[in-house]
C-alpha cells in the first residue's frame, strides 16, 4: 500500500495500559487507543473491529518485560497488519547489547571491548578487558541502572557493580570498555531507503570536576539534577568529513542490524575523531522536543511531518517473507 498524504487513515495506537487517556476525553474520531499489558486478544479484537490502515506502535514492553515488545510486532506481522517502527528481527538483535556488538565487530566496525556476566555466576574478568569499564544491564533501556558508580577502575568495584545490576535489574550485566569523549546520537529512518537526521549531542555544561559525562538515570529523568549540571542537547558541531563519516556509518549499522522504521544510534566520539557505537535503539522516544524529533526538525522536518513520515515508512514496509 502506497502512502497517500491526503487519504484519511484509520489508525490504532498501541500503548501500555497506564498511558491510555481517561474515558472523559473525546474527539478521537477514527483513531483508537489500545491499552495493553499482557493480552494479545485486545489487539486482535481492535484489528477486527476497526480495520485500521496502520497500527502506531508506542509499546516499550509487554507483560512488564521490555524484551517482549518484539513478539507483539511479530503478532502484527502474522495478522498482516502494517505498523510503525522496527521489525521483530531488528528489535531482537538491538535489544541484546552484547549481540549487537558481536555483529558489528564481525563487520569490523568500532565497538567497545566487552564481557557479559550472567546472573548467579562469579565475576571473572577476562584479561583482555582493561579498566576503566562501564557496567550496565545487557537489555534494559532508558539508562536504567546507570550511575556514576557504573564506571569502575578495579576488580572489586566491578564485582560490586555487576552484583548491583543482577539484584536491581534481574538481568545479565555487560561491562564494556569506557570510551572517553563526546556523546552523540544519530536518528535514522527508513526501510530500504534510509535517511539520517542531524547528529545530536548531549552536553553537560556545569559538570563537576572528576565526574564522567555519561547519560545516567538522573541525567535522563531528574529535571533538578539536569539543571544542576547544565544538561543540554543540540546539533553536534562536526566537520563536513566527520558528518559524512557518521552518516555512512549509521546507515551501515542500521542495515547490519536489520533495522527498519526508525532508530536512534548512540555513539562516543573520541578526541581523535573515532566513533564507537554504544547502543542501537529501535523505536526510540519520539515525543515533541525530544532528541529524535529535535534532530529531525533541525534537518528540516517539522514534528507533524515527522509523524506522517513514520506512518509512511510503516505503510511501505514489507516483511522479508512477504
Amino acid at each position: 500500500m502506497k502512502f497517500e498524504p491526503k487519504k484519511k487513515l484509520r489508525i490504532i495506537v498501541l500503548v501500555h495500559e497506564d498511558l491510555v487517556p481517561p474515558d472523559s476525553l473525546k474527539g478521537l474520531g477514527e483513531k483508537e487507543v489500545v491499552g495493553l499489558y499482557n493480552q494479545l486478544n485486545v489487539i486482535g479484537n481492535a484489528l477486527i473491529e476497526h480495520k485500521p490502515h496502520i497500527a502506531f506502535n508506542l509499546l516499550e514492553e509487554f507483560h512488564g518485560y521490555p524484551l517482549y515488545d518484539q513478539h507483539v510486532v511479530s503478532y502484527l506481522e502474522l495478522m498482516k497488519q502494517p505498523y510503525t517502527g522496527c521489525n521483530p528481527r531488528g528489535l531482537t538483535l538491538a535489544h541484546d547489547k552484547a549481540l549487537t556488538k558481536m555483529i558489528l565487530a564481525y563487520h569490523r566496525l568500532q565497538v567497545p571491548n566487552f564481557a557479559v556476566f550472567p546472573l548467579n555466576r562469579k565475576v571473572n574478568r577476562p584479561k583482555r578487558l582493561k579498566f576503566p569499564l562501564l557496567v550496565k544491564s545487557i537489555s534494559e533501556e532508558g539508562s536504567v541502572g546507570i550511575a556514576q558508580a557504573s564506571v569502575v577502575h578495579d576488580d572489586e568495584k566491578l564485582a560490586q557493580r555487576v552484583d548491583f545490576i543482577h539484584r536491581q535489574n534481574k538481568t545479565d550485566a555487560i561491562a564494556e570498555q569506557y570510551i572517553k569523549g563526546r556523546e552523540i546520537y544519530v536518528g535514522v529512518i527508513g526501510n530500504q531507503n534510509i535517511q539520517t537526521y542531524a547528529p545530536w549531542e548531549l552536553v553537560m555544561e556545569k559538570l563537576p570536576e572528576g565526574v564522567e559525562n555519561i547519560a545516567t538515570l538522573k541525567i535522563k529523568w531528574d529535571p533538578a539534577y539536569q539543571e544542576k549540571v547544565g544538561v543540554a542537547t543540540r546539533a553536534a558541531e562536526l566537520t563536513p568529513e566527520q558528518h559524512k563519516k557518521l552518516e555512512r556509518l549509521s546507515k551501515r549499522i542500521y542495515r547490519y542490524l536489520f533495522l527498519s522504521g526508525y532508530a536512534r544510534l548512540d555513539y562516543r566520539m573520541t578526541e581523535e575523531g573515532q566513533f564507537y557505537l554504544l547502543e542501537a535503539n529501535p523505536n526510540p522516544q519520539i515525543a515533541r522536543n525530544e532528541d529524535f524529533a529535535d534532530s529531525a526538525a533541525h534537518t528540516g522536518l517539522p514534528y507533524e511531518q515527522l509523524l506522517q513520515k513514520i506512518m509512511s515508512v510503516g505503510l511501505n514496509y514489507r516483511p522479508a517473507a512477504a
